[in-house]
């Protein structure tokens, strides 16, 4: 990889976005920073092959950031979600999968510490509970005050099935964590 050439022959550093997917082939818990990833999907091991990319390299030349799902006002996720609303179309929703989340607004501003405090390693940057995917659903949809709105129930187990990145050794201060009432909350549009 040509980045990776530049980054060692640069006084440079790579903040890399990587996903809950890295660990997509366990599902009987949920994942810290330096549990062993391994994945099932396409996705999850592209993820994966850039990971040991860099973490083959100096510490202070990268860093991992794995992200869950990311909501907010105004969010792709909840643009979807009031487009599938307003057309009375199903959303499709998973409620044997276990998930944290967390908001474009949050990520910026963890992003923004990890930058200016130097901080190194792998961080996961998502809240610190979980909840149901569907659950998760349909709080914002009540936050949003959508009566009735059309969910797309889908299972791929009989199971519950998690896909969570929680933090547990790389902590942010308390005012750059968040919970999931949190994301409910961030993720209502004001007018």
């Amino acid at each position: 990889m040509s980045i990776i050439k530049y980054i060692l022959k640069n006084p440079c550093k790579l903040i890399f976005l990587s996903s809950a997917n890295v660990f997509d082939a366990f599902t009987n818990y949920p994942s810290y920073e330096y549990d062993k990833t391994l994945s099932e999907s396409v996705y999850g091991r592209f993820k994966i092959k850039i990971e040991n990319a860099l973490l083959r390299l100096p510490n202070n030349k990268y860093n991992i950031c794995r992200l869950p799902m990311v909501f907010g006002a105004k969010s792709p996720r909840l643009i979807e979600l009031t487009e599938h609303y307003k057309n009375n179309v199903p959303f499709e929703v998973f409620p044997n999968v276990v998930i944290n989340a967390t908001t474009h607004k949050k990520l910026t501003q963890q992003l923004h510490y990890i930058i200016n405090r130097n901080r190194k390693g792998v961080f996961h940057l998502g809240s610190k509970d979980l909840v149901h995917h569907d659950d998760l659903i349909q709080d914002i949809c009540k936050e949003l005050k959508f009566e009735n709105p059309l969910l797309k129930s889908v299972y791929n187990s009989n199971e519950d099935r998690y896909l969570a990145v929680m933090p547990k050794d790389n902590l942010l201060p308390k005012n750059l964590q968040m919970t999931i009432q949190e994301v409910i909350k961030d993720s209502v549009i004001i007018s």
